[in-house]
């Protein structure tokens, strides 16, 4: 028996990922790890009689305990996400586990970086999970480049700093791609948010590049932006209705945005699928109670928030990261409002299903932590 074995040891007797160990021995949802993978994790903790103990997870003294999640969003846009509390559920869940606070806060882009280095210099909190970034974030950038114990929810090309995220860009050509198998050839998509934000890039380029892929590039650039809330949706929707030909089909890079798309589809008198199919991005609690039920991609909003807060609290306490990026599953959830039922559902129901993925996707979907672990931190 040896009671100072640590998370380190079982990831090394069970071939995976600290992080894999955590979401196992933690019983994350929303995790797509295999039973394979779930037994071999728990057949090596109970022989290395592991057991976590938060007092020795906590930072040492003069340390302040708290976690802060950061959205770099003005308030009203943070708070109207419907996707929110599902992140900060795991981000509270993980911090509590490990003996941590957490708090949140909006930060514009208004305010620059400086109040987030106050929050830490100021010794506040002591790590920063940051959701939003946006690629013109030149102060966050410099705040990023001194070593901050920041991680980003997202993805930030060109920026060294750990992050959690999924593959935007693969997601979207999976939702679009699903579109066009159905037999749609009158495609447009609304940007959940300005393109400044990397996630909404990304979405739109998994858009672009589905389309591309079906030989219609010409609808490349039939999109419009919206502003993470619901009104801003229908008022994207407007916008893209009164562009080209009559649409037959939409994306929606958010489904708290195709909350308000959907209601501009209804003033306009357009039937959903009927009329106009609408797939959207995230899968919030209510997308499933939408008239009629949004399709949608899943996104694992809890695990996004718990794999965050983890590697926060291992930065933070100095525990060697070597694998500092996660990438977690996604999933297509097939509903009333993409028109399946009504069409070829035996080739676009299916949450796997890649008829001509771009070589860059893997066959077997997007990178998952079911794979023995591999694309989690070690």
């Amino acid at each position: 028996m040896n009671r100072n074995s640590t998370a380190r040891d079982v990831a090394v007797l069970a071939g995976v990922s600290r992080t894999t160990v955590s979401f196992v021995l933690n019983d994350v949802a929303g995790m797509r790890i295999s039973e394979e993978t779930r037994v071999r994790v728990r057949d090596a903790a109970q022989q290395l009689d592991y057991h976590p103990d938060v007092s020795a997870q906590r930072l040492v003294t003069g340390r302040t305990g708290i976690l802060a999640y950061v959205e770099r969003q003005n308030p009203e846009d943070a708070f109207s996400d419907a996707f929110l509390p599902q992140v900060l559920r795991g981000v509270s869940d993980a911090a509590k586990a490990a003996g941590f606070e957490t708090m949140f806060a909006p930060v514009p882009l208004a305010e620059g970086a400086g109040r987030i280095e106050r929050l830490l210099r100021g010794k506040h909190v002591d790590g920063i999970i940051l959701s939003g970034p946006r690629a013109d974030d030149t102060s966050l950038r410099r705040l990023l480049q001194t070593g901050a114990p920041i991680v980003l929810q997202g993805s930030w090309p060109g920026v060294s700093v750990a992050s959690v995220d999924i593959d935007n860009v693969a997601a979207a050509w999976r939702a679009v791609d699903h579109l066009l198998a159905l037999g749609y050839r009158e495609l447009g998509m609304i940007v959940h948010a300005p393109l400044e934000f990397t996630a909404a890039a990304s979405r739109l380029q998994g858009y672009r590049e589905a389309v591309a892929g079906a030989g219609r590039g010409d609808l490349g650039d039939r999109f419009t932006v919206a502003a993470f809330t619901p009104l801003s949706g229908e008022r994207a929707m407007e916008s893209l209705l009164d562009q080209g030909p009559p649409l037959e089909a939409v994306f929606v890079s958010s489904d708290t945005v195709a909350v308000g798309a959907l209601l501009s589809l209804r003033h306009r008198g357009l039937r959903v699928p009927q009329d106009v199919a609408v797939i959207g991005f995230d899968d919030i609690p209510m997308a499933i109670y939408l008239d009629p039920p949004l399709t949608t991609i899943r996104l694992p909003a809890y695990g996004l928030g718990w794999g965050a807060a983890e590697l926060a609290i291992r930065l933070v306490s100095g525990d060697q990261v070597h694998q500092r990026h996660l990438i977690l599953d996604s999933e297509l959830i097939v509903r009333a409002s993409c028109g399946a039922a009504g069409r070829n559902a035996n080739t676009a129901s299916h949450p796997d299903h890649h008829p001509s993925l771009p070589r860059d996707i893997p066959s077997g979907g997007i990178p998952s932590i079911s794979k023995g672990g591999e694309a989690g931190f070690t």
